[in-house]
């Protein structure tokens, strides 16, 4: 495993994580739908003014996993139940993105993010987390699996531009911790 240090983004860090997001996305669906429709995802969620809107809320949770300082990875989570209203029954904390770039995935980092997550919710007494996954994206549907994530039922659209595709809703339930911090 990398030496990874996860540290939470900052709003310096605009042009980096907007890159960052657009390459790890681009790399992760790039066939999936057609060029424009990519180009004009990208361009609507990843540009520099609506990641600085999304950075600027301080209950929407960024952070980098770096190695040697650099930034190789990101995570996004934030208590949000508009895309699943269900989950309002519990204290739910919403994984939105999970991403490594492709020069650093298989070093463990996506890994020391989803640890980080999951013990972050755990001590804030958080019950679930939940994540929309692509239902043809088999590596991260088995990796989600592998931290006990399963299947909740429930499916979502997710278009990128014109091209329809379907996210399926994953949960996974915690034990609370007893520690408050």
């Amino acid at each position: 495993m990398a030496e990874v240090t996860i540290r939470r983004i900052v709003l310096n860090d605009v042009p980096v994580l907007a890159e960052m997001a657009r390459k790890t996305f681009y790399d992760t669906f790039t066939g999936t739908c057609t060029e424009e429709d990519m180009a004009s995802f990208l361009e609507s969620y990843f540009n520099k003014a609506q990641v600085t809107k999304e950075l600027s809320d301080p209950e929407d949770y960024f952070f980098f996993a770096e190695v040697d300082g650099v930034p190789a990875g990101y995570l996004r989570f934030k208590e949000d139940y508009s895309g699943l209203p269900f989950m309002k029954q519990w204290k739910t904390m919403e994984l939105k993105r999970i991403y490594v770039l492709s020069e650093h995935q298989g070093q463990g980092i996506a890994q020391q993010l989803m640890d980080f997550l999951l013990e972050w919710c755990t001590k804030k007494n958080y019950q679930a987390v939940y994540l929309g996954v692509w239902e043809h994206n088999i590596r991260a549907q088995k990796f989600y699996a592998k931290y006990g994530f399963e299947n909740s039922g429930h499916t979502h659209d997710f278009p990128i531009g014109n091209t329809p595709q379907t996210d399926i809703w994953l949960w996974k339930f915690l034990q609370i911790s007893t520690q408050r911090k």
